[in-house]
């Protein structure tokens, strides 16, 4: 449940923080009659979304064992490298993002209403699209996918909850931390996603040493504990991965970590949206 949270908070309070730049541009330029336009975009990158991971779900429960662990991986692998992009994409636009929505807006009020809507649409359906991949990926492992859609669900509410407070400059956060720690956190839950593509690609037989285990702590790692839930839910972390298993979460995880906390220039997150 804690992965699809982080998943749902980091992506959603990202494009809260989107729709609340447009809407705070409207507002502060007396366009308020274009506010539904943005709405109407918003709407249909949701539906989108929606939509999209729907298929992902339907096409992986009609697919025989082999070809549903090779559509898994295909998606683990995926989700991994956008999850990835994502993290490095944000800390290096955060500085611009409202300037840059702002200037698009701009751009599409002058040249007509489909425009503003479509630039809407385009600024959140990548959130949404990526959510939805993100959430297939992670929910794989768990037991049921009732428990990852209420994480996901409530890290969704609570990113709206705090994109609201922003907006209405009734709460304070600092973005650049929040973005850190979640970055850091994702990573981990990215190559926790990673080492389970790499699972199914051998169980689907693409890839050998399913049976040739790294290490077994099926001893310590009680699987009934709710620890022990938390590290599978949230990491993959399981007591008898294999060998291209952990040698897969450790070629992802310490380079991607390495590169995420070197030293950078200081820089403050963007302009305020209000």
């Amino acid at each position: 449940m804690f992965a699809s949270y982080l998943i749902g908070l980091r992506e959603g309070l990202e494009a809260t923080l989107v729709v609340s730049i447009l809407v705070a541009f409207l507002v502060k330029s007396d366009r308020r009659d274009r506010l539904s336009l943005v709405w109407t975009g918003v709407a249909a990158a949701v539906a989108l979304s929606v939509a999209f991971g729907a298929l992902l779900s339907f096409t992986a429960a009609h697919l025989a064992f082999e070809q549903q662990e090779l559509f898994e991986a295909v998606a683990s692998i995926a989700a991994t490298v956008f999850v990835t992009w994502m993290i490095f994409w944000m800390r290096g636009a955060a500085r611009k993002i409202a300037s840059d929505l702002r200037a698009k807006l701009g751009e599409a009020l002058q040249v007509g209403s489909v425009a503003v809507a479509v630039m809407a649409f385009l600024a959140v359906v990548r959130e949404g699209l990526e959510t939805s991949l993100l959430f297939f990926a992670s929910a794989q492992g768990a037991a049921t996918t009732a428990t990852p859609l209420i994480g996901i669900t409530l890290g969704l509410l609570t990113s709206i909850l705090i994109g609201w407070g922003l907006y209405a400059s009734a709460i304070r956060v600092n973005l650049t931390k929040f973005f850190t720690w979640t970055g850091l956190l994702l990573i981990l839950v990215a190559g926790g996603i990673l080492k389970y593509g790499v699972h199914d690609l051998q169980e689907a037989g693409i890839l050998p040493g399913l049976n040739t285990l790294a290490f077994d702590i099926s001893g310590v790692l009680d699987p009934s504990a709710w620890y022990s839930a938390l590290l599978s839910g949230m990491f993959n972390i399981t007591a008898t991965p294999s060998v291209l298993e952990v040698t897969a979460w450790v070629a992802y995880v310490l380079p991607v970590l390495y590169l995420f906390l070197r030293p950078a220039a200081p820089a403050k997150l963007a302009e305020s949206i209000s």
